[in-house]
């Protein structure tokens, strides 16, 4: 028997309703809907008219989200060809013109994606939700997280969320970045970072 495909629905906006296909668990790990609601509840004007950039994309249903809600400009990151075939077929759904997807490695898409943004000289919500570090392989992946965000350039970054297992610690600062706020949901946690110079 063929396994049933897994979905969520894109929770409020213009697209409100729409069914956005989940790629299977054993490659991707989807964030919870409170978890969702929680953040577009704390950014849910902030976005409007905003670049959105969704790192380790997996369904891309966070990204999505935002662009329902009226985010400009969206774009996906995604590694693994079943999660990104999945992605493509939800973007399809929706306004593929706003979308800009990067196959292959995060940690080397995320400079493709910061040129776009200095070009146009905008700045972009960084979503970066990695695998888990207790999946086989990605035993590093909170240590690469934590270099990207300090390399990332200030003149391009608005904030950077981080969704994250909830036992780790992230620091105060991070190069040029600043902890914000924290907001745990059991075993994930949402923690907003922003530059030292913004209050």
């Amino acid at each position: 028997m063929k396994n049933k495909q897994l979905s969520k629905k894109i929770i409020a906006g213009k697209y409100k309703g729409k069914k956005l296909l989940l790629p299977s668990k054993m490659t991707t790990r989807s964030s919870k809907s409170i978890v969702l609601e929680s953040f577009f509840n704390t950014l849910q004007f902030d976005i409007i008219d905003a670049n959105f950039v969704e790192v380790f994309s997996g369904s891309g249903s966070i990204g999505l989200e935002a662009l329902s809600r009226g985010a400009k400009k969206v774009y996906f990151m995604e590694k693994d060809s079943n999660a990104l075939k999945t992605l493509k077929q939800n973007i399809a759904q929706t306004d593929p013109s706003a979308c800009e997807v990067f196959a292959g490695d995060s940690f080397l898409n995320i400079y493709k994606v910061v040129s776009k943004l200095k070009n146009s000289k905008e700045k972009a919500y960084f979503y970066i939700d990695p695998p888990f570090s207790i999946r086989e392989g990605m035993e590093d992946i909170y240590e690469k997280t934590m270099q990207l965000i300090q390399e990332l350039s200030v003149f391009h970054v608005q904030m950077i969320i981080i969704e994250h297992m909830s036992g780790l610690n992230i620091p105060q600062n991070i190069g040029i970045y600043q902890l914000k706020k924290a907001k745990k949901f059991g075993n994930t946690t949402l923690t907003y970072l922003v530059s030292k110079n913004m209050e």
